[in-house]
């Protein structure tokens, strides 16, 4: 699986990649005006019917190494570059927009952002988003402390584990039935950077995650946590648009086949993994 052979290169390149905070930020809503600024538009182009399109991506901004907050307090990550590219091929003004994961539909449904792209999920979801093709594969993975007993899955029997609120982890949980119910207790929480500062207090046993998020965690902030080599699932990531909107998936569906043609999307993927972790057009 291409993931499993990125690991070692993300190993590797980790301190070319903007290295994010590792105390908790809170989440800001489409409304926040305290995060980054995000727009590249000029002042002039402002209210000007014949200024830019936006290309407003929505995006979990603690889910390093997709899109993040960078020690710069600037928006960064894997997701985020490709967006950004595919805003500047189309000629719209890239925006990124954080957002509350659990929040993501009604972000989307209302408008206030033209897609999510972040680490997101395609299994499960097909029939609820109109969707690009998948453009890299990820593991749901068990993470626990370095002295922690927990070996495989099954020693997950009677533990607290914890999961971002309405993430495939969950999903992946749900379709596997008799390893939830195993669970002493299954904690639902806003998000894997405070599941992480939780299990390194030790009031959770572990946390079901996404890999590349979890690998790139441990190895940029040298906290003491592991990967079980037992994953719960395997899924793919794409871009998700509202249910319908063919016409602006197909736009960034052919800009992403032509940046894997012309290695652009290479390019971008080994700035933050190391290798061509991306799956298009191979």
């Amino acid at each position: 699986m291409l993931i499993k052979k990125a690991v070692a290169s993300v190993m590797a390149v980790a301190t070319f990649a903007a290295v994010f905070t590792a105390c908790d930020k809170d989440r800001m809503g489409p409304s926040d005006t305290n995060g980054p600024d995000t727009s590249v538009q000029s002042e002039e182009g402002q209210g000007d019917p014949a200024a830019t399109k936006k290309f407003i991506v929505g995006f979990d901004q603690d889910f390093p190494p997709m899109g993040f907050v960078d020690d710069n307090n600037e928006y960064a990550g894997f997701d985020l570059d490709l967006a950004k590219e595919v805003a500047s091929r189309l000629g719209m003004e890239f925006v990124a927009q954080p957002i509350a994961w659990d929040s993501k539909d009604m972000e989307l449904g209302s408008g206030n952002i033209d897609c999510i792209w972040n680490g997101f999920t395609i299994s499960g979801r097909e029939d609820k988003y109109t969707w690009t093709e998948a453009y890299m594969i990820n593991d749901q993975v068990v993470v626990v402390k370095n002295d922690s007993d927990i070996k495989s899955l099954a020693d997950l029997a009677g533990k607290t584990v914890a999961v971002q609120k309405d993430s495939s982890g969950l999903a992946a949980l749900n379709d596997n039935a008799d390893l939830k119910n195993s669970f002493g207790e299954l904690v639902e929480m806003d998000s894997y950077l405070n599941a992480l500062m939780e299990l390194e207090m030790g009031s959770i046993d572990a946390i079901v995650m996404d890999e590349i998020v979890a690998r790139y965690e441990i190895q940029t902030s040298g906290k003491p946590f592991k990967v079980l080599d037992e994953a719960v699932a395997s899924e793919e990531y794409g871009v998700g648009f509202l249910l319908g909107n063919t016409e602006l998936r197909d736009q960034v569906q052919k800009t992403l086949e032509d940046m894997a043609a012309d290695g652009t999307m290479a390019k971008i993927s080994e700035k933050w993994f190391g290798t061509d972790v991306t799956i298009i057009g191979k």
